[in-house]
């Protein structure tokens, strides 16, 4: 018996085969479709959302949204390897109609428009938000290192640089005693080419040496501690793998169906000082007053918990327990008292037992630090509202040393009514947490291919991830509801 024949492929035929035969009904890039088309590109932002009046006519960015989506959830995210797959893969044909723009135009939509991508990504969430994908009870915030287009040669460190200048200067010294050591010879032909040699090395090293004390007083004059020269934005971060050049990238996931809620990318190492603004972000998109937000230990700040709490939600975080006070009376906690303007520092007021920060605001008992008998004082919401940069941290802290007695006394003797909160720790949340907020990490680094970055900067990394975690929802979307009744949602 012979083997299954394929059709001759001289063989003419009288009617073309239909674009459309060629997707089947059941087929993920119809919802990308669908999606797309039911977008207004102008509210949402995208540059030339509406055709020039003369000139050549252009693609449109409805298209080129398409063929980014398709391309990001099916690992295929350069400009030149979109362009290969409008000539060759039929979903992408289908879904372009026949239309191949080149690489170029490709990379330029994914710049220009950052803004717009997070945009389109935030629709989304809405969206599913309105089909009930969310549970808007109990969300994960948790941080991940995507790798820049930076190499760690060409980032540098106040370390690294002392090292290197230290290494320069070694060798100019070398090279100075070679060089008096030719001159003191006899001269020949070949002495003169050696000095001519060492001379030229001599001139990079120079050169070389004031390159790296130029970005030594950079770092001297701001307030970043390392400085990137490929990617401005990325900084050296601890990996799994070891010390890599990353930006931070921090998510909020909801636990009901491991969707993504909202997400952010910084430069800052740690994920401290990120908890609130998250749960901020969150709280908004899902329209929930009260959230159970829930993190591990890298997010263990006494003044995280402190600021989720006074926003009405609950924290829970790994290896937290904590015990802090606020203000009973709001309006109290605003007061500002008679100060110095040119003082730059704290004063403690002790019939009150407050500090004043340099701006003239009252710092109230928070907590107590048994290890270093160090009782703190902080005023979250008021801080929140300064325009004025007090401290190179998130909130000014004045700190005294006493003993536990001696700060239990004044906090029950303060003239300031305050009130005790304690958040203590719930092991049953936190062994889910892993289950909620690792699952899209894991699936957009491993299944989708997105464990580092293709564009520079912050801003357009936002707009590279919008599309990957749009994808990722996307693929959430259609594995729970299905793909015909997600294209019904997005018609009506």
């Amino acid at each position: 018996m012979e083997y299954i024949a394929g059709k001759s492929r001289e063989q003419v035929t009288m009617l073309p085969n239909c674009l459309d035969d060629y997707v089947d009904e059941e087929d993920s890039v119809r919802v990308i479709d669908a999606f797309v088309e039911s977008l207004d590109m102008v509210s949402l932002g995208f540059e030339k959302s509406t055709p020039n009046s003369t000139g050549r006519p252009m693609y449109a960015p409805k298209d080129l949204l398409k063929l980014y989506i398709y391309g990001y959830m099916n690992r295929v995210r350069s400009s030149r390897s979109l362009e290969k797959e409008t000539h060759r893969n039929l979903e992408v044909i289908w879904l372009l109609r026949t239309l191949k723009p080149d690489h170029k135009t490709i990379a330029r939509f994914r710049q220009h428009n950052p803004v717009a991508l997070k945009n389109v990504f935030r629709y989304f969430v809405q969206l599913c938000c309105g089909l009930n994908l969310y549970g808007r009870e109990l969300i994960a915030v948790d941080g991940s290192k995507f790798k820049a287009w930076n190499t760690k040669d060409r980032n540098f460190t106040k370390g690294k640089l002392s090292d290197r200048i230290r290494r320069i200067n070694e060798k100019i010294e070398a090279y100075m005693k070679e060089l008096e050591q030719q001159d003191a010879t006899e001269e020949a032909m070949s002495t003169e080419t050696q000095a001519v040699q060492t001379r030229e090395i001599l001139r990079q090293l120079t050169e070389r040496k004031a390159m790296l004390e130029g970005y030594q007083e950079q770092l001297k004059i701001g307030d970043d501690t390392q400085i990137s020269l490929t990617d401005p934005d990325s900084r050296l971060m601890k990996t799994k793998d070891g010390m890599d050049v990353c930006l931070n990238v921090q998510t909020a996931v909801d636990s009901k169906n491991k969707m993504i809620v909202e997400f952010d990318v910084i430069n800052q190492v740690q994920d401290k000082n990120m908890l609130m603004p998250m749960t901020e972000r969150a709280s908004e998109i899902l329209d929930s007053a009260s959230l159970t937000v829930v993190a591990d230990n890298g997010y263990n700040s006494v003044s995280d918990a402190a600021q989720v709490w006074a926003a009405g939600h609950t924290p829970v975080i790994a290896g937290g327990s904590y015990e802090f006070c606020f203000p009973a009376d709001e309006q109290d906690a605003q007061e500002i008292a008679e100060y110095t303007p040119d003082v730059a520092r704290s004063v403690y007021l002790p019939e009150r037992n407050v500090f004043i920060c340099p701006m003239g605001h009252m710092l109230h008992p928070v907590c107590y630090h048994r290890p270093k008998h160090v009782a703190k004082y902080m005023n979250y919401s008021t801080c929140r509202q300064c325009t004025q940069k007090c401290t190179t941290s998130q909130y000014y802290t004045a700190e005294r040393l006493m003993k536990p007695s001696d700060f239990q006394r004044e906090y029950n003797d303060s003239p300031v009514p305050l009130r005790k909160v304690q958040i203590g720790q719930n092991k049953e949340v936190v062994r889910q947490r892993k289950c909620i907020v690792e699952h899209p990490f894991g699936s957009i680094k491993r299944n989708m291919g997105i464990s580092y970055l293709l564009v520079r900067g912050i801003e357009k990394a936002r707009g590279e991830l919008s599309l990957a975690f749009l994808g990722y929802n996307l693929k959430r979307a259609v594995q729970i509801l299905g793909i015909n009744k997600l294209i019904h949602s997005f018609q009506t």
